[in-house]
């Protein structure tokens, strides 16, 4: 498969299934900047998806991929452009009998990659998903510190950290009680 911008959907049925089907994709810098809004990026350099899609059985098939990509997204404190490199492996299996969990189920599907078989695969979607997965959710700049916000009614003791830390009193407790107390 060639190295478009946005690779057209693949038809896994017209696939074969004799030997995995390689893919990679590495998108120009206008593709890329078309990923900077939606991903809430201030930047992204580097962004390569490359892997291969192998046969499971007669009708399934499974993706195993590698994502490397630089980005630069808002310091969550100070807004500065904080840069992270980013390598993950992606796996997602295709599956023609696929069931979806009942909507009443609470719990997670012990395989997370398996998903239903579609009519067609877009590696695009895939790849934009899996960088979505793995952007850090907080980025900080170095250094930067949110501090603590001290809120309680007038007249009353602020609960702060300290306060709250459940042990914090029992080593001078401690010395106290050992100081003949």
């Amino acid at each position: 498969m060639g190295q478009s911008p946005r690779p057209k959907p693949i038809r896994l049925s017209e696939l074969t299934n004799a030997h995995p089907t390689t893919f990679e994709i590495t998108p120009d810098e206008a593709a890329m900047e078309g990923l900077l809004a939606p991903l809430d990026l201030l930047g992204l350099r580097k962004l390569r998806f490359s892997g291969t899609l192998s046969p499971l059985g007669k009708r399934d098939w499974q993706l195993d991929a590698k994502l490397g990509a630089t980005v630069v997204q808002p310091c969550v404190v100070t807004l500065e452009p904080v840069s992270t490199r980013i390598d993950t492996s992606v796996v997602r299996r295709y599956l023609t009998n696929f069931t979806m969990p009942d909507e009443g189920e609470a719990e997670m599907p012990e395989d997370d990659s398996a998903e239903p078989m579609p009519v067609a695969l877009d590696l695009w979607d895939v790849m934009v998903e899996a960088l979505s997965i793995a952007l850090p959710d907080f980025p900080r700049a170095e250094g930067a510190d949110l501090g603590e916000a001290v809120y309680t009614e007038p007249g009353a003791e602020p609960l702060t950290q300290e306060r709250v830390k459940p042990f914090a009193g029992l080593a001078d407790l401690k010395k106290k009680m050992e100081g003949g107390g």
